[in-house]
């Protein structure tokens, strides 16, 4: 009895306790007054301009920020991008539409190789280099080194690469035909025709300046040292090529090249590459166009192998230099005094074997809208830039004075160039520039054809956006539901 009795007491006194508790929380929350009349508090809104981030949109699992919407629109600015309709709108919707091809590329096991990512962003950062005037006066400008440049952009180089095959994946099987091209264009009003704009074709001949042995002496020496410290365990083969590799694209990822089909690679570098059996060991140093390699394995699976390298290129000395354009000046004076042709100094003097079998004539690999082709046209956008500022001084036949040059390679080389012909830019028509109108067809199907796929995917992926989104005029339909 006293037992029970002591239990009763405790329970009074703890349901007290809570009640009184409870009124007190009710009250601190404005849910009741001293009158005990029930109130409703209201929450104030909180301006948009006070949020420091915020996640604005969600697509399938993939949210978007908002400080991810303002950095592109604050790039935009800087570059002059104009976008369709309202960019607070605009931008999100972009970024909506790349989340669903990114999300496709992943299931249709889209790749993208590192050389492909480093092609692209060095063209990117020549591009601004040859804007801009030089390296330095770029580093300047954007506050960040080229190597810098390089990281920042890696991610965002993939993903649009990855974006753009899964595109060309999409559209791969659209054609039109003849009759298509003609009636589209039967009744098009004159200043909806395409401009065809100025195109060239240049034949070259480079030469590759000599290279003192010392200085390859001191290369292989260093690749040898390399190889020994690994082996002794004194450091990782991943941190030697994040340190000293000069290939921009894989150095970043500690030399990694990812799994890489035999096709992709240098001859040489492939026949070493596919025949490493040990991740222990290192190959010996391999030779290519583009330098002096050390590679190691990482893995193979069916006909694409997965290693790192460490890629050193020599240095070319002002006198080598000197030479190369000494000699090639005297071959473009025999030349001009007919006892040869280009072609046939092209075909037997030049060290670009790209061109020497085409008797020197550059090719132009673009992408239209039918996908990759190769023709001998070139815009002057699309030339190397030091070729088109030495083309755009030339009368068509004329040979050029010999000047440095970059090739595809990254090799610091000395050319001659001959522009061969200039086509000035005109209005196309359908029995000249039958192929660009065809492209310019194509490539309004293709388009259809991926607004269309957006649209069926947006149907069946989950979308959330926050309310202030809702009323946009977005370019495609059904993002609110």
């Amino acid at each position: 009895m006293k037992i029970g009795f002591k239990i009763l007491l405790g329970l009074i006194a703890l349901l007290f306790v809570i009640g009184v508790n409870a009124n007190a929380n009710r009250f601190r929350n404005g849910l009741m007054n001293d009158d005990t009349t029930k109130v409703t508090k209201e929450e104030p809104k909180i301006p948009e301009s006070s949020i420091v981030d915020e996640v604005i949109w969600v697509v399938g699992d993939e949210p978007i920020l908002k400080s991810e919407v303002e950095a592109v629109r604050l790039q935009g600015e800087a570059e002059g991008t104009k976008w369709k309709g309202d960019p607070d709108c605009a931008i999100p919707e972009q970024m909506a539409v790349q989340k669903l091809f990114l999300h496709q590329a992943a299931i249709d096991s889209i790749e993208v190789t590192e050389s492909e990512i480093s092609q692209d962003i060095e063209q990117q950062i020549n591009y601004w280099i040859q804007l801009i005037g030089s390296k330095e006066k770029l580093e300047e400008y954007r506050k960040q080194t080229v190597t810098q440049m390089r990281q920042q952009m890696h991610d965002d180089f993939k993903n649009n690469k990855l974006i753009q095959k899964e595109k060309e994946s999409l559209v791969k099987d659209i054609t039109v035909s003849p009759a298509a091209v003609r009636a589209y264009f039967k009744n098009l009003p004159e200043d909806s025709i395409p401009f065809v704009p100025t195109e060239v074709e240049v034949e070259i001949l480079t030469r590759q300046p000599k290279v003192a042995p010392e200085e390859i002496a001191r290369i292989k020496d260093q690749l040898r040292d390399f190889t020994e410290r690994v082996n002794k365990g004194e450091t990782t083969f991943a941190t030697l090529a994040r340190l000293y590799s000069e290939d921009p694209g894989s150095a970043r990822q500690g030399g990694e090249l990812g799994y890489t089909g035999r096709g992709v690679l240098d001859p040489a570098f492939a026949n070493v590459a596919f025949n490493l059996t040990d991740p222990k060991k290192i190959s010996k140093i391999v030779e290519t166009e583009f330098g002096y390699h050390i590679i190691q394995l990482i893995d193979k699976r069916g006909d694409k192998v997965n290693v790192r390298h460490i890629l050193l290129k020599p240095n070319v000395t002002e006198e080598a230099i000197t030479q190369a354009k000494q000699r090639l000046d005297s071959i473009a004076t025999d030349i001009r005094a007919n006892k040869f042709s280009f072609e046939e100094a092209a075909t037997v003097l030049s060290d670009d074997k790209d061109t020497r079998n085409n008797n020197g004539v550059m090719v132009n690999t673009a992408q239209t809208a039918e996908g990759p082709t190769r023709t001998s046209r070139f815009e002057m956008k699309d030339l190397p830039t030091e070729v088109a500022k030495v083309v755009d001084t030339l009368k068509v036949g004329a040979i050029s004075q010999a000047f440095e040059m970059v090739n595809s390679k990254g090799k610091k080389v000395c050319a001659i160039v001959k522009l061969k012909n200039k086509i000035e830019g005109h209005k196309a028509t359908i029995t000249e520039d039958f192929q660009v109108m065809k492209n310019v067809v194509l490539a309004k199907e293709r388009e259809k054809t991926l607004h269309d796929w957006v649209v069926n995917k947006i149907k069946h992926t989950y979308v959330r956006m926050a309310d202030r989104y809702k009323n946009c005029k977005f370019e495609y339909e059904g993002w609110v539901k």
